[in-house]
């Protein structure tokens, strides 16, 4: 019965990514990445911070690519909150860094990024009063990036745990923003969801129901990863210290997730 009501549940799923809007964006080009400002809240900074994770999953795929982050987040702020201009004014954000020694290190930088990854608060894109911002700061800090050579990305969020009609409405609404301002849209949300109709014992949620446990953070980094980089992250060695068999389907609904996102 369980297996059946699964099978059910990922069925209505997939119709419902049918009948949504599809991804226009499906890459950030030929040079991936190797420096990215992740602009948003605490869905960012839980369990030492999602950027950190990725980081993490590059430097265990062994591909020597150079990876670079930066975290600006305030806890529950929206695209709104933030003054995504001054995050690029010179000789501040990067400007040093520390070594493997933690020896102050002085950057000298042709860019500050190569990517803004950039999340809304978690009801903003759905809420009746903040939607609308959610469009407009949408343009707006997508303008802004791209005024210093930088491409914007939106972080799909997830659905809180006991409002799971969240996942199709953000999904719809990140993606759509994404098509209207030529933006690669993360499908995190949509991850999360895989994950709990493959594996709903996993708990990706703490007492909140909103914020994410560990295992939702990696599952976020893993879907980060193979959205910004098209790589596989199955049998990554980086697992952020969970067992084995965790971190393994995590990285395959991560993987599963952005192909069934981004395919035609």
């Amino acid at each position: 019965m369980r297996k059946l009501l699964i099978a059910l549940v990922l069925g209505v799923s997939s119709l419902a990514a049918l009948a949504q809007t599809k991804p226009m964006v499906k890459d950030l080009g030929a040079e991936l990445p190797t420096s990215a400002a992740y602009i948003g809240n605490s869905f960012f900074y839980y369990n030492n911070g999602m950027p950190g994770h990725v980081g993490s999953l590059i430097n265990a795929d062994k591909s020597g690519l150079k990876y670079r982050n930066v975290m600006i987040t305030m806890g529950g702020s929206g695209f709104d909150w933030h003054d995504v201009e001054s995050y690029f004014r010179p000789n501040a954000i990067s400007r040093y860094s520390f070594d493997a020694a933690n020896n102050v290190v002085f950057n000298k930088l042709d860019k500050l990024f190569d990517a803004a990854v950039l999340m809304d608060c978690s009801q903003c894109p759905l809420h009746p009063q903040l939607k609308g911002i959610f469009t407009e700061y949408a343009k707006k800090n997508s303008d802004t990036v791209r005024k210093f050579g930088t491409k914007p990305v939106f972080f799909m969020s997830w659905a809180y745990q006991d409002k799971p009609e969240m996942t199709a409405q953000l999904s719809e609404a990140y993606t759509k923003a994404g098509n209207d301002n030529g933006a690669l849209v993360i499908p995190a949300g949509l991850a999360f969801a895989r994950s709990i109709a493959q594996k709903p014992e996993l708990n990706l949620y703490v007492a909140d129901k909103r914020h994410p446990t560990l295992a939702g953070t990696y599952l976020a980094a893993c879907t980060t990863y193979a959205a910004l980089y098209k790589r596989s992250p199955i049998g990554n060695t980086y697992t952020a210290g969970l067992d084995a068999a965790t971190a393994a389907h995590l990285q395959n609904v991560a993987w599963e997730t952005v192909q069934d996102y981004f395919k035609p």
